[in-house]
């Protein structure tokens, strides 16, 4: 009999399995609780998880019991109203009785199961089914990116990577070969010995020498090793290159004097949402931040969301700005473009024909995907109007959406990163 056991050491986490199990199974609540949550807080407001209620109800699980076994006699009281057959109508009002909506002294109820997630799973549930749309692998970037693979087994390796049945295996093919021949002559000596004895039980010497000739053969056998070093066989785990995509995110936000600090507020929540969606679900992407009024500007992270520089609009800037920092640093062969573009429309007159032509003729054909937000309760301006003529020339990879108050943004940031279909 054989006996496996598990010597690894269990970490703290020991019902992380379990906690697993669990938020999978009411992965519904947990998806809705968690997007009523994002809803009441600030997006910038992760720093914990949530309290999650579920109803008791939800909760129970079929269980199996013993039942009444056994032969039973019973007397059920008859009516003088009803006969089998007959149909009745339903009570008004509800279920079995009359209702009302005063409390009474009787009854049960079960409380919510609430719980809290960490911040995570929150994140986790937070950005699920969210993807940036139609990422290629164009190449390999670095050789850096590598994923352990399973690549058959080998008579060298690690201690901790044996595997046990081929190691067996080998060991058994290997006693049969050595020792193939002993065997052999060892059953024939033995059933010669039998008839032997059999038919001249007085000649011992012969019986003798057979009886030697057997143990001297059992002891051959013998000696072979049950498992030797030359028998190990090894996991082998190579390196294999892990094809991955070369994508940068260029964060297009006007600061210009018709943005208020209410509506740049907004933008730099969106802009916070979309980061930490960059930054946690793909790890090889970079993140592009350009600041515009009347000029343009390649900012850091920093200044992009606290800088408080101000003036004209001309949007046509930082397409052009966009589209000289591609030319010159990421080759469309090479990277994934994307662009989130962030305004409250107000753009000069003549620039908005100018921005649409920018986009149609040299910056969309390059890219992955452009979304356009617009920040503001009034009617769309110029800057919409123009960008619809984009939409339509380009249906698969260009989105426009409008944010009118806090309440919208989590909404429209899934509604444009939602992850799409193969087709």
């Amino acid at each position: 009999m054989s006996y496996v056991i598990d010597r690894r050491l269990n970490g703290k986490n020991k019902s992380t399995v379990n906690r697993q199990r669990f938020l999978r199974r009411y992965k519904s609540h947990i998806k809705k609780a968690v997007e009523e949550a994002v809803g009441r807080r600030s997006i910038t407001d992760i720093e914990h998880g949530e309290n999650i209620s579920i109803p008791g109800r939800d909760i129970d699980e079929p269980i199996f019991h013993h039942g009444q076994g056994g032969r039973q006699t019973q007397v059920h009281p008859g009516n003088r109203e009803f006969s089998t057959g007959d149909r009745f109508a339903r009570p008004q009002g509800g279920g079995g009785g009359a209702g009302g909506s005063q409390a009474g002294d009787s009854g049960e109820g079960m409380d919510e199961f609430v719980f809290q997630i960490t911040q995570d799973e929150f994140l986790d549930f937070m950005f699920e089914d969210l993807a940036l749309p139609n990422l290629i692998k164009r190449q390999l970037t670095g050789t850096d990116t590598f994923k352990p693979v399973r690549a058959g087994v080998s008579q060298q390796g690690n201690p901790s990577r044996i595997n046990i049945v081929r190691s067996m295996r080998a060991a058994h093919a290997r006693r049969i070969a050595l020792s193939g021949s002993s065997r052999k002559r060892l059953r024939a000596a033995r059933e010669e010995l039998e008839v032997l004895r059999r038919d001249q039980p007085d000649d011992l010497i012969a019986i003798q020498r057979l009886q030697e000739e057997i143990s001297v053969l059992r002891a051959k056998v013998e000696r072979i090793p049950f498992l030797d070093t030359f028998d190990l066989r090894y996991n082998l785990i190579v390196k294999q290159p892990n094809p991955s995509s070369k994508a940068v995110m260029f964060c297009l936000m006007d600061v210009s004097g018709s943005m208020t600090q209410a509506t740049k507020d907004l933008a730099k929540r969106f802009y916070i949402l979309l980061y930490l969606f960059l930054r946690r679900n793909y790890e090889r992407i970079e993140v592009v931040f350009i600041r515009h009024h009347t000029s343009a500007k390649e900012v850091e992270e920093e200044e992009f969301f606290y800088s408080r520089e101000t003036g004209g609009t001309i949007v046509s800037s930082a397409l052009r700005l966009m589209q000289q920092i591609i030319e010159d640093r990421y080759p469309v062969n090479e990277w994934n473009l994307y662009c989130a573009q962030a305004s409250d429309g107000d753009n000069w007159n003549d620039d908005s024909p100018i921005c649409r032509d920018l986009l149609v003729n040299k910056i969309m054909p390059a890219m992955q995907y452009y979304c356009y937000v617009e920040i503001t309760p009034r009617e769309h301006q110029t800057l919409w109007q123009e960008y619809e003529a984009v939409a339509e020339r380009f249906a698969e990879s260009f989105a426009q959406q409008q944010i009118v108050d806090a309440g919208d943004i989590y909404p429209v940031f899934r509604q444009l990163f939602q992850k799409r279909m193969a087709t």
